[in-house]
């Protein structure tokens, strides 16, 4: 089994990073492969809405200079997904949303070819502002008729300079129960 984690911070190897990265500790103790992808310094074009994705059929967007086909292919391999972004005015950062709203379209189009994958979502907040954020990819997740992953607690972790979430303790915990509960789920149903 495997988890894809896409952080879509433009800071590589920040808080998104991080939690992303606990949660990966806990998939990779049950013996679930992890891979992260960055896209900090990859900058991703939003959708055009010009349906091309309808009409090829293909699994591909038809914009093929960024790294939303590489992303596709590699959501669609894998057996879960963990979606992270920080919180940028109350919600996910223009790279994730541009990320989503194309890998959303194109799944629409080729049947929805996410469905029944385990997906969560995760945020780095400074303040406030990340249940929008939750939100926006949660709905990706839901509306691609994937299994999501419950914590403790809504998935977001408190903390502005790099490596600051390592001190919201609950937060970190929860980061765990969710790596924890998303080995579960998927052992569960690759059973």
């Amino acid at each position: 089994m495997k988890v894809l984690g896409i952080n879509g911070s433009p800071r590589k190897d920040g808080n998104t990073a991080i939690l992303i990265k606990t949660v990966f500790a806990e998939l990779e103790k049950q013996g679930i492969k992890t891979e992260l992808i960055q896209l900090a310094g990859r900058p991703v074009r939003g959708c055009m809405a010009c349906y091309g994705c309808f009409q090829n059929k293909d699994g591909q967007c038809v914009l093929k200079n960024d790294i939303v086909n590489e992303c596709i292919a590699k959501i669609k391999e894998a057996d879960g997904v963990i979606l992270g972004s920080p919180t940028y005015f109350t919600g996910v950062t223009a790279e994730m949303k541009a990320l989503i709203d194309r890998v959303g379209f194109v799944a629409r189009a080729n049947d929805y070819m996410f469905k029944y994958k385990v997906g969560a979502a995760v945020m780095a907040v400074r303040r406030g502002g990340a249940i929008h954020a939750f939100d926006t990819m949660n709905h990706f997740l839901h509306y691609n008729q994937m299994f999501m992953v419950g914590a403790t607690y809504w998935n977001m972790v408190y903390g502005r300079d790099i490596g600051e979430v390592e001190k919201d303790e609950e937060g970190m915990n929860n980061m765990r129960a969710l790596g924890e509960n998303m080995a579960w789920l998927l052992k569960k149903i690759k059973a």
